[in-house]
């Protein structure tokens, strides 16, 4: 149970308590919250309570607040508590306890800060999905980070999580990239070939197109135009997405399926889905199109499912993006069945999100089971300016560029350091200096410094067998354990709110708090009449390292022994 949490109950009874000693008259039990307060001389933890049950209690808050405090019961938890103005009981934790903390930290080792919810959900966590048409743009990488984060994160909460990148390769991005694959492929087999006004201009179509010319000949110039043009089409998502696979395994993004749009039509899901609303009567025909009766559940305007032939020949062109998103919701909460469908998307699909949420209520499911994280896009900047095309070809810069130029733990960690819905500058010196300026660095030397300690300490023949922890009374070392002690409550913030940022934070003030401690007391020392005391220390030690590398590797970010 989290500290706060045992601390709630403690609360409550203090609540009865009071009532049955008289010191407070009978109301129905509250729900109790217990935070950490604005300031640390305030305590550990606090609740305002008091403040709440005013009119209830028929008192002054602050008479409530010195009720509660004077019937909280014993806990060999609780140190102090404390009723402070206008209405606050404070509770300081033991330092008994604290030091015992210790023990049981070393005891869980890389489990240290899972939680236990009152029921274990489905998730599935669908993110990064870019169209499968070109290199990964550094945006994108910042859908990845969020995303997979996301799903360590709600893993360590204690569910059950699918990670899943969704496929868009049905439609007519699937077309114009076929037509410019095409128009490269003729002309590397010297055909006088345009590419189309809205064809793909990146280098790497030009040698998709040299290397299908060299391996296939003028196979697909001899078959009709369309055809080619889908076959190249459906080749080069392949290349694209095998690309994609291992650009995400540079950052340590890994995915559990990986599903195609395509399938979703062919497999029938979207008939099943478009029949529920045919059969509301949200449904109708015009201009040869399958529309969307949007405008009777309160949008805007009505929304086109399904193009007219007369418009789009191609059967697998004529689904718009819509008809896929109400498939894919279908498949995801009816057929598989997940408790919570969380999408990650780019500032851009801002407005499709009521549409999604319209489209999951008539299809009869509960629309919170969708969550939707929207991120804002990342602004590369070097020497204070915005850098905005590759040195290398003159276009965009590719999320393998900047995973070359700074590494992927520098990526993962930066690329969540702001909350998603806010802008993120990515500055490029900062990630490749090897100093406190550089968070990732800070973060990563603390574990690294303890790895050094408890190497040193080995070597010399010194180990934590039999140490202690009751020794640890210092102040620094104290709040090096209450640091440790955040992680469960950040992991429940970060899951109950979808908010990775929690975690570099966390880790950046863990370990500012140990490399503070680390200068005020000695971990090892030679004198044998400190011998006990080095043991106790290096629990603790060790026990900060397991903190350390259990946040970094829910960012999917190493935890060097050395640096």
């Amino acid at each position: 149970m989290l500290i706060k949490n045992q601390l709630a109950e403690l609360v409550k009874q203090a609540i009865a308590r009071a009532q049955t000693a008289g010191a407070l008259p009978a109301f129905p039990a509250p729900a109790v919250f217990v935070e950490r307060p604005q300031k640390k001389e305030w305590g550990d933890f606090s609740t305002a309570l008091p403040l709440k049950l005013a009119r209830a209690a028929q008192r002054a808050p602050l008479q409530i607040a010195q009720a509660l405090a004077a019937h909280v019961p014993p806990d060999d938890a609780v140190g102090r508590v404390e009723a402070r103005a206008p209405g606050f009981v404070n509770f300081t934790l033991s330092d008994a306890w604290l030091a015992r903390q210790v023990d049981a930290i070393l005891a869980e080792g890389a489990r240290f800060g899972n939680l236990q919810p009152e029921r274990r959900l489905k998730i599935q966590v669908e993110h990064v999905s870019v169209n499968p048409t070109g290199p990964m743009h550094v945006g994108s990488g910042r859908n990845g980070a969020i995303g997979d984060t996301l799903a360590n994160i709600l893993q360590a909460a204690g569910h059950d999580v699918q990670r899943e990148f969704y496929i868009n390769d049905n439609g007519s991005q699937v077309r114009h990239f076929g037509e410019s694959i095409f128009a490269r492929y003729a002309q590397a087999l010297g055909r006088d070939e345009k590419l189309p006004a809205d064809g793909y201009q990146g280098g790497y179509v030009v040698e998709m197109g040299k290397h299908w010319a060299q391996q296939h000949g003028d196979r697909f110039l001899k078959m009709s135009r369309d055809q080619a043009v889908r076959e190249l089409g459906r080749l080069g998502i392949d290349v694209v997405v095998a690309s994609l696979r291992e650009t995400l395994l540079r950052m340590n993004v890994r995915f559990d399926t990986w599903l195609s749009e395509r399938s979703l039509h062919e497999d029938g899901t979207f008939a099943q889905a478009l029949k529920i609303l045919q059969d509301q009567g949200l449904v109708f025909e015009k201009d040869g199109a399958t529309w969307f009766a949007a405008q009777a559940l309160g949008e805007a305007k009505d929304e086109v499912l399904i193009r007219s032939p007369q418009v789009i020949a191609e059967p697998d062109e004529r689904p718009t993006y819509l008809a896929s998103d109400i498939a894919y919701v279908w498949n995801k909460l009816a057929l598989r069945e997940f408790d919570r469908a969380i999408y990650v998307w780019g500032a851009d699909h801002h407005g499709d999100v009521a549409r999604l949420l319209a489209a999951t209520r008539v299809l009869g499911l509960d629309e919170k089971r969708v969550r939707i994280v929207i991120y804002q896009f990342v602004t590369l900047r070097r020497g204070g300016e915005a850098v905005r095309m590759s040195k290398r070809t003159g276009e965009f810069v590719t999320l393998d560029e900047l995973i070359e130029e700074v590494g992927p733990d520098a990526v993962r960690f930066m690329l969540i350091t702001q909350s998603a819905n806010s802008t993120l500058d990515f500055d490029l010196d900062v990630a490749v200096k090897q100093s406190e300026e550089n968070p990732v660095y800070y973060v990563q030397y603390a574990h690294a410094r303890i790895a050094s300690i408890l190497k040193k300490a080995a070597e010399s023949g010194v180990s934590s067998a039999g140490g202690d922890v009751a020794l640890l009374t210092h102040p620094a070392e104290l709040e090096l354990i209450r640091a440790m002690l955040r992680l469960p409550e950040i992991i429940e913030l970060a899951a109950t709110k979808l908010e990775p940022h929690h975690l570099p934070h966390y880790g950046i003030e863990l370990a500012g708090i140990f490399h503070s401690f680390y200068k005020q007391c000695r971990v090892v020392s030679s004198d044998p009449a400190d011998a006990a005391l080095t043991r106790a220390r290096l629990k603790l030690v060790a026990a900060a390292q397991h903190t350390l590398a259990r946040t970094l590797n829910l960012m999917g970010v190493r935890a060097p022994e050395t640096m």
